[in-house]
């Protein structure tokens, strides 16, 4: 049968007319789907009992359950791993913080980019997450705010995964976030965060959605990033920077840079002056990140002075940079820890 979550209302409008259904009954169903987060068609309370039974008889409604969940210490992160019916699992967070709830969801099962500091691609890139299956990770914290009296008030696309490639799902469900009868979502709420796919980036900025573009630097020189992230070996940090720039250009919105700092690795004064100079004149910030530490990768944080003084160096030089405020670290809310403590506990089972 056909998974009916995850459509948009002219898709559902277009196979009900196949099924001489009247058009407002696509409306209803979607409406229940996405704003009233229904899982049974039974649920759906105004429309025919007849019609109920039809739709059973035709659609599946696929939704993920709940495999595992997180909660901070402090009660302002909750991390939630979720499971898809094929047994695809992806991590989404919800992050209280003091101008409302922020998500952030994966777009991947999984990831392929290689990144040397990263948990999401100790496993490998299962599979691309469709326009539907993103939506259900939002719309599964929405409905746990919604009991609590809140909502998903911002989004960013930061979880496991690199969202550009998997470029038609994840801009079809930025769409569908936007639309009135899902959750109205301004696109201006959202960030999408890449490694640095060029040409995805370019096309992105075609699309006439003001997301807020994020984008992975970590170095500030093309041979240590290509040993960080290989995909700079496809796609070099000049030609990186250059997008951002052409990006911010075209949407008028600010770049955001994000660079994880690395004890010993690029957290020292050089790093911080070949930064500058590579974002000199350009409508951005850095986002400086001290690595929340995986295991299996070996790397450390630098210490707090460290941090805050690569911080100034770059304040100095006229760039805008700011220390990402720390949340869920007792909780490895970093992405693809949890999902990895998983499958790492079911191959020992195994």
């Amino acid at each position: 049968m056909k998974n009916i979550f995850g459509m948009t209302l002219e898709a559902m409008q277009e196979d009900f007319a196949a099924l001489r259904l009247e058009k407002y009954r696509a409306r209803q169903v979607a409406e229940w789907l996405y704003k009233k987060c229904a899982k049974r068609f039974s649920d759906m309370t105004n429309l025919p009992k007849s019609l109920r039974t039809e739709l059973e008889t035709r659609y599946t409604i696929d939704t993920p359950l709940l495999r595992a969940r997180l909660d901070a210490a402090d009660g302002r992160t909750s991390k939630f791993l979720l499971a898809f019916s094929d047994g695809a699992a992806v991590e989404a967070v919800l992050m209280r913080q003091p101008y409302g709830n922020s998500i952030c969801i994966s777009t991947q099962a999984g990831c392929n980019m290689g990144c040397s500091f990263c948990a999401s691609t100790l496993h490998g890139l299962a599979r691309d997450l469709t326009a539907g299956e993103m939506l259900a990770e939002v719309l599964f914290i929405e409905e746990m705010l919604r009991s609590q009296g809140g909502k998903v008030d911002t989004m960013v696309l930061m979880g496991s995964g690199e969202p550009l490639m998997n470029y038609e799902n994840v801009v079809d469900f930025l769409r569908l976030l936007h639309e009135e009868y899902v959750l109205n979502i301004s696109y201006r709420s959202i960030t999408l965060s890449t490694s640095g796919i060029v040409p995805a980036i370019d096309r992105l900025a075609e699309e006439g959605m003001p997301l807020t573009l994020s984008i992975s630097l970590h170095a500030p020189r093309e041979e240590l990033r290509s040993e960080l992230m290989p995909i700079n070996r496809k796609y070099p940090l000049s030609d990186v920077v250059a997008a951002g720039k052409r990006y911010a250009e075209k949407t008028g919105r600010r770049v955001t840079y994000e660079y994880i700092l690395i004890r010993d690795v690029n957290d020292g004064e050089r790093e911080a002056q070949e930064l500058a100079e590579l974002l000199e004149g350009q409508l951005a910030s850095v986002n400086l990140i001290p690595i929340n530490p995986v295991k299996e990768r070996g790397f450390e944080r630098p210490s707090e002075e460290r941090t805050a003084a690569f911080c100034r160096a770059l304040t100095r030089r006229h760039i805008t940079a700011t220390v990402r405020r720390e949340m869920g670290a007792d909780i490895q809310a970093a992405c693809g820890q949890l999902r990895n403590r998983h499958m790492s506990e079911s191959e020992e089972k195994q």
